[in-house]
C-alpha cells in the first residue's frame, strides 16, 4: 500500500540570486492536519521559501509539489487558485479601502464575474457580490473583527490589521495556509490570541506552514519544527527534539534564544 501524498512537499528547491545560494536542497513537507513551523536565524532563507512556493519567485532548480503535482512555473495568482495563501511579514493590505473590502479581495479568484459584468451589474453579479460580503463578514467575526468592517484598514491598531491580512488570505478557501512571522510587533496578550487563532484556523481543516521568531509561541503551537541555518535544512522532528538539536543549538548561539 503507497504511502498518502503530502499536502505541499519541496524536492531539492534551491534559489540563487546572482552567485549567492538563498537556499539549497531544500526538502520539506506539511500534511493535511498539520501546523509546521520553519524556523531558523535572520537570513536563513525561510521567506524565500515561502516565495518559490506561492510562486513569487520562481526557483533556481528543484521542485515543489501541491497534492502531488508541481506548481513549477505557475503565477502567484494560479498558485493561489489551487488552494494555497499567505501572509507577509510587512503588512500588505490595502490601507485605502474598508476592513471588509479587503477580505472581499482576496476571494477575487474564486468570483465568477468578469470585465462586463462589473460594469453592467447584471442580477447574478449583484448576488455573487452579496455573498462575498457576506462570506466577508463571516471571516472578521472568526479573526475577531466583528463590528470593524466599516473602518479604513489604515484605521486599525497593529495587530487588528495582523488578524486582517490573515482573513483576506482565508478568503481564498485555501487548504494550506503560509504565515510569515505573524506574531511579529504583537504584545504578549495579542500573540496567545494569536496562537488560539491558527488553532482554530487548523480546526477548520486548513494546513497551516508558519515562520515566527518568536520561539515559544512557534514550538507552541507547531506540530513539527523544520530548521533552516545559511539556506541549509539542519534539523527536523518535534519541538522538544529541535530544542535539544546540538546543530540548532550552535545557529542561535545558545539554548536561551529556542526557548529553552
Amino acid at each position: 500500500m503507497s504511502a498518502p501524498v503530502p499536502l505541499l512537499e519541496t524536492r531539492k528547491l534551491s534559489k540563487n540570486f546572482g552567485g549567492l545560494r538563498a537556499i539549497d536542497n531544500i526538502d520539506l513537507s506539511v500534511e493535511t492536519d498539520e501546523t509546521v513551523g520553519l524556523i531558523g536565524p535572520n537570513g536563513a532563507g525561510k521567506t524565500t521559501v515561502f516565495n518559490c512556493v506561492t510562486g513569487m519567485s520562481p526557483p533556481t532548480s528543484g521542485d515543489i509539489l501541491y497534492r502531488g503535482e508541481s506548481l513549477a512555473g505557475l503565477r502567484p495568482d494560479q498558485v493561489t487558485a489551487r488552494g494555497i495563501s499567505r501572509t507577509f511579514q510587512n503588512i500588505r493590505l490595502f490601507r485605502e479601502m474598508t476592513v471588509i473590502e479587503n477580505v472581499m479581495v482576496g476571494s477575487h479568484c474564486r468570483a465568477r464575474a468578469g470585465i462586463l459584468g462589473a460594469v453592467f451589474r447584471p442580477k447574478a453579479v449583484v448576488k455573487e457580490e452579496e455573498e462575498l460580503a457576506a462570506k466577508a463578514l463571516g471571516l472578521l467575526r472568526f479573526v475577531g473583527l466583528e463590528g470593524k468592517a466599516d473602518l479604513w484598514a489604515r484605521q486599525l491598531p497593529y495587530g487588528d490589521q495582523r488578524r486582517l491580512e490573515i482573513a483576506r488570505a482565508m478568503a481564498s478557501d485555501p487548504s494550506l495556509l503560509l504565515l510569515d512571522e505573524p506574531a511579529c510587533g504583537m504584545n504578549p496578550q495579542e500573540t496567545i490570541a494569536l496562537m488560539e487563532l491558527i488553532r482554530l484556523i487548523r480546526d477548520r481543516g486548513i494546513a497551516v506552514l508558519l515562520i515566527e521568531h518568536q520561539m515559544k509561541m512557534i514550538m507552541g503551537i507547531s506540530d513539527r519544527l523544520v530548521v533552516l541555518d545559511h539556506g541549509t535544512k539542519i534539523a527536523e522532528g518535534t519541538a522538544e527534539a529541535v530544542r535539544a538539536d546540538p546543530a540548532v543549538i550552535g545557529a542561535y548561539l545558545g539554548k536561551e534564544s529556542i526557548g529553552a
